[in-house]
């Protein structure tokens, strides 16, 4: 079961898409978070009820993701992708045009839904067509989807936010998705030599024979160690600036064009690093590196911007910047009859770790009288202690597809 290899042209054209497609999903994801300032004011919730609205999106996603395991092997995937991609549209279109807090949040756990088997469609197709020893890079690059939906998407959809309505970013973006459907029907390739072989008996049968592989059990958990130290962090970050340390709301994307235009020159630095140094290697220096940000981010108080600038700006190339390398170990981690199962699988897996990280923070910390944060520190402390974790267990992950698929060190 040979994979399908592109000639350059077409395998630029393919990541761009896949980058694009990527870009939209991220983009819908994130801007909750820098809305939270916005959104609580308009909707009149509280930081419990906000983190529902993040939590919701995670927890659907982890759902759909146990549901894609019993069809995602059994269909070619650029039709998949495409079909899943144009729903995830609709449901973000919904979140435009939400009445209330309810209808906002059952929108924003429809497109969670959807969302969550895009994501793991996209690095299953890049396992299934790009070669191992250039997998970090081609990583990188979908990865600056997260960079330019910081650096534009973010900032730009802050902008209409203020200036026209928190439904306007939610309307772009399906409107971005309709363009991107289009495209993706031009410049994907079909996939479908993982169809080949046996038929699987029952529908949970590809979701047992992933668990039943240790390596995989292993791969997954690491996975959501990584997610659940990042998330216990993020999704109150932006409340945390505002209230603790006293950034205007104007300058909140200041933070996102900061980080994202950090993080688009250094997410393929770090694939390519990758690449030719190791995936382990280059894992543990970035993770081991993040911690100084996650440290200070949370444990920082009354600053100048550009003080905090400088603090957002290292967390975001770091914390996201170990994901290129931990990607492409989880990808390659996977037995590729499996691929698409098991991504699936790890998509339920870094989603349950989202909605976890986000509850547990969201319970941990309170606001006082002046609405500023009460317990961000601890929520910090737990996202080192979890981050370290990571770092000593990705060891113990083989990677599939190079020489003698031994453990890379």
């Amino acid at each position: 079961m040979e994979p399908q290899f592109l000639s350059q042209k077409q395998e630029r054209k393919f990541l761009r898409t896949l980058a694009g497609l990527q870009f939209c999903h991220i983009l819908d994801f994130m801007i909750m978070m820098p809305l939270g300032p916005i959104l609580m004011e308009a909707l009149r919730i509280k930081t419990d009820e906000f983190g529902f609205l993040v939590a919701s999106y995670s927890f659907c996603s982890a759902f759909s993701g146990v549901l894609a395991t019993t069809f995602i092997d059994r269909f070619e995937r650029k039709r998949t992708l495409l079909i899943i991609f144009f729903l995830f549209g609709l449901a973000t279109l919904i979140c435009g045009l939400a009445e209330n807090y309810k209808v906002l949040l059952f929108a924003r756990g429809l497109a969670g839904a959807f969302g969550g088997i895009i994501g793991a469609l996209v690095q299953t197709m890049i396992g299934d067509v790009i070669p191992y020893p250039r997998r970090a890079e081609a990583t990188g690059i979908i990865s600056t989807a997260f960079a330019m939906a910081t650096v534009a998407g973010v900032p730009l959809s802050l902008w209409l936010a203020n200036n026209i309505q928190w439904r306007a970013p939610f309307i772009l973006t399906a409107i971005l998705v309709l363009m991107l459907v289009l495209l993706g029907m031009r410049n994907l390739p079909e996939i479908r030599h993982h169809m080949k072989g046996k038929k699987t008996a029952y529908p949970f049968s590809a979701l047992f024979a992933v668990l039943r592989d240790t390596n995989h059990r292993r791969a997954l958990f690491y996975s959501g160690l990584i997610i659940f130290s990042g998330f216990t962090v993020i999704p109150y970050i932006t409340i945390y600036a505002v209230n603790n340390v006293s950034i205007s709301t104007d300058d909140i994307p200041y933070v996102y064009l900061c980080g994202g235009a950090a993080t688009l020159f250094s997410s393929r630095l770090i694939g390519k690093f990758a690449d030719r140094w190791g995936k382990v290697r280059i894992y543990r220096w970035v993770a081991s590196l993040a911690i100084g940000p996650l440290w200070v981010v949370t444990h920082i108080g009354t600053v100048p911007l550009p003080v905090w600038l400088l603090c957002t700006t290292s967390f975001f190339v770091l914390i996201s910047g170990r994901m290129v390398p931990a990607m492409t170990i989880i990808v390659s981690s996977a037995q590729p009859v499996l691929r698409g199962t098991f991504m699936s699988l790890n998509t339920t897996v870094q989603s349950l770790s989202m909605g976890l990280a986000t509850l547990l923070s969201g319970l941990l910390i309170t606001q006082d009288v002046h609405g500023a944060i009460i317990g961000y520190e601890r929520i910090g402390i737990i996202a080192v202690l979890a981050n370290l974790m990571a770092i000593g267990f990705v060891g113990r992950i083989v990677i599939l597809g190079q020489p003698g698929q031994g453990i890379e060190n």
